[in-house]
């Protein structure tokens, strides 16, 4: 073996199989450097021709070289491993001194406790002790009392430096008392330290965090509220003015949409103060300018309701190595009285202003530290900051038509004697210059002059928003009518439509392309894709795939309290960022406070439920902890656009639609009620069907049979069953047909398939095999039946959202019933990771 030596200044070499280092020269590293950039992980045919391409390298052998390459990779990986524990590192140590900070706080809070406890216990004497009313009105009540504050320059300086140290005793003192939002626990992968507030007046959070952006940048995102809070309608700066010592005072005015159809929206009178402290940070707060004098003023808006910030803002510091510390405190009184009672819970929520607000502030900055940080392009070729607008784009569009303030051109329709849908029209040039603009460019004439809405709101009780919401996503066929899906797909396109419903379409599928996601998952965008639809105009037939861009929050079951949103619109297959955008969808917000968590354990076989009125629970859950009443509101909108004349037929269509949607919710959140799951006499299993504990028995004593080894290590058919629904690696059956089907799975499989136990015995085990897993499973499916049991290689296959799926290996053996007859036949992925 011939043995290359140089002098090179980094020291490259490699390690041969005699023992030998072999050292390259600096010009054999440059041109190896060079070539790796372009192709890290080269194939042996693709290092063949490197070497002849490369004259330098042409008497070093291809062993040689695999090696080299081999080693730079390994180097690669201990560079990025290293800067990304260099990175949890310097968090963890910023995350150390918050939360001593917060011990300090917590240590001072106690101690003012006891003060205030032994002076109230030395001045009440035994037995007179009077109530206090530390109600929201009392406290406002009170406060109207004092007299008007001068709103002159001087005046609003005084105020300022006010707001400024209240919110400061807030953000790191003890004005307020604390307590961590349930689910949030701070570590080095959370989003921070998130508390809400406990006997305060209205409704209040703070949140603190890292962020790896510089202190002036996060105050300019943080002032930007149209860019990150999706709940803003507009921000109106009126007025700004200097102060002496270098900070800016403004005067704004703010607007915030209503969540649904049955509540006003919000508006505010704000002073902003944005002021540097002595010891280098920022701070940016603001508070609500009321009963003021000698100043400008805000006079009341039709359809809002004037409600107030307290003390609220950002503290911004610098942090040792880059970046900043954020705390952001969110205090509001929203003026529960001008909704209806069973409302209120939505503006007497601190957990949901934490949710909607706070931790939404600071999920944007992470979100933007991290595009900063690794710029990158994403689904379909969008940068993520045009996937923001996107999903900002959709989010206002939705709130527009829930709301339909008169100021942006919507109007009443008559309703038809039932009260249960409300329509509202928008003819405005504003509101169609977007939808218009897709004919305008395409060279047809205008024909779309009109949006209808149809929107409803329902009260929901015992139905866990992000399971309802996941189902919505995952069987849209389930509620959706397909010829209006093609109808809303043809309006944004040139020419016209006739109406949804006249002619027969054909519809193959939906498939979900994902398009971007924040960090925490807790928000991703995608595009829907129905295959095969036929859709109509005039006379002509026009078949093709429709394409829905969707954006979903709140499907994790985990998260407690957790309002969620499913908001889609059609769009033309180009996905141009200018397209026009009509958003219709679903938004579920719980009213309970204190909301009980589906549990993780729990899945449905929805399909009998729905169809027999009948619930098997085959995973055998503990649901005792689940069991008390929990109630959401959920608000549904969907806009048309039209022509004119068309009018009355729309409305009627849209009227029957959202009713027939609303009637599949109610049938749908009937079988997810967690109340169906409250005894053990709510328990059938489906014709046929073994109940999960006998089938994991199944299972577990024909993998022991046939492999001789124990596939669980548990006692007991309890915990089996439980031991089997948390395994890692996915688990699942299939039946003994001519086409196998599923008909079980554990939660690692339901994962890997991205489904539930609902749409799961409608997957044929072929479906999720590429063309050369079929030709295995073809080819080695009679040594299952024969042998019994099979070791399959690793390989590809695909989830039913068709997204492709690694495993490392799979495991296939048959599963004998107490007859010892074949019952199912059990696959085990092992190791699965999406590509």
């Amino acid at each position: 073996m011939m043995a290359v030596t140089s002098g090179c200044k980094d020291g490259s070499k490699i390690a041969m199989d005699n023992g030998k280092y072999v050292r390259y020269t600096p010009e054999q590293v440059e041109a190896l450097e060079r070539l790796y950039h372009e192709c890290p992980k080269p194939t042996s045919l693709r290092r063949q021709q490197l070497i002849r391409e490369c004259p330098i390298l042409s008497h070093i052998e291809p062993k040689q070289i695999k090696v080299w390459f081999q080693n730079r990779r390994c180097r690669e990986k201990q560079r990025k491993e290293a800067g990304r524990l260099q990175a949890v590192n310097r968090k963890l140590t910023a995350m150390n001194k918050l939360l001593m900070e917060e011990n300090d706080r917590l240590q001072k809070q106690v101690s003012h406790l006891v003060y205030e406890n032994s002076v109230f216990r030395q001045h009440t004497p035994n037995g007179a002790i009077a109530t206090t009313d530390t109600s929201c009105e009392s406290v406002v009540t009170s406060g109207q009392q004092h007299p008007p504050r001068d709103a002159s320059p001087a005046g609003l300086l005084s105020i300022a430096e006010e707001t400024l140290a209240e919110f400061l005793s807030k953000a790191t003192g003890t004005a307020v008392e604390w307590v961590q939002m349930p689910g949030m626990k701070p570590g080095p992968d959370s989003i921070g330290i998130v508390a809400i507030s406990h006997g305060s007046p209205g409704v209040a959070a703070r949140a603190c965090g890292l962020v790896g952006l510089e202190p002036a940048r996060v105050a300019e995102i943080l002032k930007d509220r149209l860019a990150w809070y999706r709940d803003c309608r507009t921000v109106d700066v009126l007025n700004v003015m200097s102060t002496g010592n270098g900070g800016t005072i403004e005067l704004l005015y703010m607007q915030l949409y209503a969540p649904t159809t049955l509540a006003p929206g919000r508006d505010f009178w704000l002073l902003r103060y944005t002021s540097l402290l002595e010891d280098g940070s920022l701070v940016v707060c603001e508070r609500s300018l009321n009963n003021i004098q000698n100043g400008p003023s805000m006079p009341p808006v039709p359809h809002f309701v004037r409600a107030d910030v307290l003390p609220s803002g950002y503290l911004i510091r610098p942090c040792e190595g880059g970046g900043s510390i954020i705390h952001i405190v969110d205090h509001m009184l929203l003026e529960p009285w001008s909704v209806p009672e069973v409302l209120r819970p939505l503006y007497e929520s601190s957990m949901l202003l934490a949710q909607r607000t706070t931790m939404a502030a600071l999920r944007h900055l992470r979100q933007i530290s991290q595009e900063v940080s690794q710029p990158s392009v994403t689904g379909w070729g969008r940068r993520p900051a045009a996937l923001r607008t996107l999903g900002q784009r959709l989010s206002k569009g939705f709130n527009e038509a829930v709301n339909g303030f008169t100021d942006d051109g919507w109007s009443m329709l008559e309703s038809d004697g039932i009260d249960d849908v409300t329509l509202i029209v928008n003819s405005s040039p504003s509101k169609m210059m977007g939808i218009n603009n897709g004919y305008n460019n395409s060279g047809f004439p205008s024909v779309t002059s009109s949006v209808l809405c149809a929107k409803a709101s329902m009260l929901l009780q015992n139905v866990p928003p992000a399971i309802l919401l996941r189902f919505l996503r995952e069987h849209r066929s389930e509620w959706a009518d397909t010829s209006i899906d093609a109808y809303s797909a043809a309006a944004i396109k040139a020419g016209p439509c006739s109406l949804p419903g006249t002619r027969p379409g054909s519809f193959g599928g939906q498939v979900i392309l994902p398009l971007a996601h924040t960090i925490e998952h807790e928000e991703f965008m995608e595009v829907i894709k129905l295959e095969n639809m036929g859709y109509y105009r005039d006379d002509m037939t026009m078949p093709g795939d429709i394409f829905l861009l969707q954006l979903c929050s709140g499907v994790d079951e985990h998260a407690v309290g957790t309002s969620a949103e499913l908001i889609f619109a059609p769009i033309d297959a180009s996905f141009s960022d200018d397209a026009p955008i009509l958003p219709s969808g679903f938004r579920i917000i719980p009213l309970d406070s204190a909301t009980d968590a589906a549990s993780p354990n729990r899945t449905l076989d929805l399909a009998s439920a729905l169809e027999v009125g009948t619930t098997g629970n085959k995973a055998g859950g503990d649901n005792s902890g689940h069991s008390g009443s929990t109630k959401s509101v959920m608000t549904i909108a969907f806009q048309f656009a039209f022509d004119v004349h068309l009018q009355d037929n729309i409305a009627a269509m849209a009227r029957q639609y959202v009713r027939s949607i609303v009637a599949s919710v109610q049938r749908v959140s009937l079988a997810l009620s967690p109340s169906r799951f409250g005894s053990q006499n709510a328990f059938h299993s489906p014709p046929g069907t073994p109940e999960a504990q006998t089938l994991t028995r199944w299972i577990c004593n024909s993998y022991r049979f046939y492999l001789g080894v124990e596939l669980l290590k548990s006692e007991g058919n309890e915990s089996i069953l439980k031991s089997l629904w948390h395994h890692s690696d996915a688990v699942l059956c299939c039946s003994l047909k001519a086409l196998p089907v599923f008909t079980f799975a554990n939660q690692a499989g339901l994962d890997m398939l991205e489904t539930t136990l609902v749409a799961l015995q409608d997957i044929t085990l072929e479906k999720i095999f590429d063309d050369n897993g079929k030709k295995t499973l073809c080819t080695e499916f009679p040594q299952i039946m024969q042998q019994g049991f099979m070791c399959i290689q690793g390989g590809i296959c695909l989830s039913s959202m068709g997204r492709p799926i690694t495993y490392e290996r799979a495991v296939a053996w048959k599963v004998l019933n107490e007859e010892e007859s074949a019952h199912c036949i059990c696959f085990m992925f092992i190791n699965w990771s999406f590509v």
